[in-house]
């Protein structure tokens, strides 16, 4: 046996019974676990040298992705760069904005027009035609490596795209095929599914099930007609998508982001979300993971309030996802720009606070996705707030149509009949650059800068890892070139996916541009944070009251070094008063200050830092 199979096998029987045991309670198949067992050494033998060097080291370092100089940046190969070899040249200014996470969304190949932005994937194994091949990752992958990038990339387990080989043979009849999916020959239990299970997109996909004339049978479709769900009470499914998985992760890939994970089990009479066996197959995930690949980490997509974010962690002894993304801290930030109250987003940053260290959040302003309004409601109602009325003035408010909002957006999956919609634009925009610029106003301008770099501040002052959109940068504003095309002028979401501007990125140097203001004022924040231990992941982190509602106020401690963030959601300058006196230095430009009564200028913050040495 040599060295590298006495890795694999110490490795296997770590992990051997819990896995036999999860796989069995959930399929009683011993056949097929055998066969997932040896394709677990298959693929470890198919992973190159390097990888295994590399996965080894992060074995020492187990937390290598929680060190304060983490931190991501999202973005789409083509608007950024054309294709993979595109953005092979594009590392050195990658290096340049401090990200050495970097996101690439969904590239596997997907049918053009049906793709839902690269969701529907019609091919595990193969990149999109256009963006370049696997070969191409993996020369990517190799190139991030020796920079200290990381690369992480969506994989969508829930469903497949109608395109997929196994769909086409399901279409045709092919029994095998057809359980791989969830197939019923008449509206029965369809019907009775329907009665549990909450519409994703009611308005532009209503429904859970699509009929299919031609074979006569309907087919699951959670989120769109042309996505089918995967029916994971099929051994053979699991097992065929973990070698998806670990295909993917041989490329080179180091975070892997599990998308939409909630919804993967299917069980008649429930919601079909946050399932028992949801947590069996993610944690099953991560032992296989652990086996072949343990340098990579897995990220879960939930949409969820944090209570029920949070067990998709599993539990420090049986873990689940290494991170998960900060949804609805994102969500209540905005929520919290148009109220002017922070109040919701202090409770919830409470919670998340209490969390256990070993919890690891991806925190960012905006994505690739809309912005939905899933606040907590009951907590808004005590304080006088109605859903409907808070959601059109939301909307409203970020369309520079309510509440003085200098914000420019659109709508998106907007229901006419209950007045229910979500919201798209850069974070740019909504800060109010867009109209600032429109209006030819430097004062705005400089207040709408100000905006921005206070946001980023605060997300840099949060627990867990920054991420930025591609653009946000620079400032990048919405691209309303998508109304004249056909492919996408339907869905509003490309309102803040337009193309990186490279033309703009050229004034990132300049510090007298909107863009240089934007790209250098938050590569003074990153820094700070790389230079300063409070920003350590294992740091204490709390709220305190700072006197204001406007103001959000979060406190962190590491050993003798204390740090206090205040940062102003109203456009109007706070006076305000945190509890500990004594004397501390600002961050930004080291000149001293008390926090005992201080003015916080509007849209503004402060990043005051305490020694005890002082």
């Amino acid at each position: 046996m040599t060295v590298q199979d006495e890795v694999f096998e110490k490795r296997l029987q770590h992990h051997h019974d819990e896995l036999r045991w999860l796989y069995m309670e959930l399929y009683n198949n011993g056949a097929m676990f055998a066969e997932l067992v040896e394709q677990l050494k298959v693929y470890y033998k198919q992973r190159k040298r390097s990888l295994k060097a590399l996965d080894q080291k992060r074995e020492q370092e187990p937390d290598w992705f929680k060190k304060r100089d983490m931190q991501g940046m999202m973005l789409y190969i083509d608007n950024f760069a054309g294709n993979l070899k595109g953005v092979m040249k594009k590392l050195s200014y990658l290096e340049s904005c401090n990200a050495n996470c970097i996101h690439l969304m969904p590239f596997l190949d997907s049918p053009e027009g049906r793709s839902d932005g690269g969701y529907a994937v019609a091919d595990f194994r193969k990149v999109k035609p256009e963006l370049g091949t696997m070969e191409d990752l993996a020369e990517l992958a190799s190139k991030c490596h020796r920079r200290g990038i990381s690369l992480c990339m969506d994989f969508v387990m829930n469903h497949t795209s109608e395109d997929h080989e196994w769909a086409v043979k399901a279409r045709q009849g092919d029994g095998e095929y057809m359980s791989r999916y969830f197939f019923y020959d008449n509206y029965d239990i369809p019907g009775q599914f329907e009665k549990t299970v909450p519409q994703v997109f009611p308005t532009t996909a209503p429904g859970n099930f699509t009929w299919l004339p031609e074979i006569g049978h309907y087919v699951m479709t959670t989120f769109y007609p042309y996505q089918w769900d995967l029916n994971y009470r099929n051994p053979r499914v699991f097992n065929e998508m973990m070698y998806n998985f670990l295909y993917l992760a041989n490329q080179g890939m180091d975070v892997i982001r599990i998308d939409a994970v909630p919804y993967i089990w299917k069980q008649l009479g429930t919601d079909c979300r946050n399932l028992p066996q949801v947590h069996t197959i993610v944690r099953m995930m991560r032992m296989i993971a652990e086996i072949v690949c343990p340098g990579v980490v897995l990220l879960g997509e939930v949409v969820m309030e944090p209570q029920k974010v949070a067990p998709y962690f599993g539990t420090v002894e049986k873990p689940e996802c290494h991170m998960l993304y900060n949804v609805t801290t994102m969500a209540t930030t905005w929520n919290t720009v148009a109220t002017r109250d922070a109040r919701l987003l202090k409770m919830q940053m409470d919670i998340i606070n209490e969390l256990p260290k070993e919890y690891t959040f991806l925190n960012y302003l905006r994505c690739h996705d809309d912005i939905g309004w899933g606040l907590d409601y009951p907590v808004l109602k005590t304080w006088g707030m109605d859903e409907v009325a808070h959601k059109r003035y939301l909307n409203n408010y970020f369309r520079g149509l309510e509440g003085g909002g200098e914000s420019r957006g659109e709508l998106y999956n907007e229901d006419l009949v209950t007045g229910d919609a979500r919201f798209c634009a850069t974070t740019a925009s909504m800060c109010g650059v867009e109209s600032a610029l429109d209006q030819n106003d430097e004062e705005k301008l400089e207040r709408a800068i100000r905006f921005d770099l206070m946001l980023h501040a605060y997300v840099l002052t949060l627990s867990g890892i920054p991420m930025l959109y591609s653009g946000d940068e620079i400032g990048q504003l919405n691209d309303y070139s998508y109304h004249d095309d056909a492919a996408k002028s339907v869905d509003s979401r490309y309102v803040h996916r337009g193309k990186f501007n490279w033309d703009l990125a050229k004034n990132s140097k300049d510090s007298t541009t909107c863009q240089g203001k934007i790209f250098g004022g938050l590569r003074e924040l990153e820094e700070i944070r790389r230079r300063e231990s409070v920003f350590d992941a294992d740091a204490q982190v709390w709220t305190e009251d700072a006197g204001d509602i406007s103001v959000l106020c979060i406190t962190r401690q590491k050993g003798a070094e204390k740090m206090t963030g205040l940062f102003n959601f109203s456009e109007n300058d706070k006076t305000v008063w945190v509890s500990d006196s004594g004397e501390y230095i600002d961050l930004q430009n080291e000149k001293k200050l008390s926090l005992r009564e201080i003015v916080v200028s509007g849209h503004d913050f402060i990043w005051a830092k305490k020694s005890e040495e002082m």
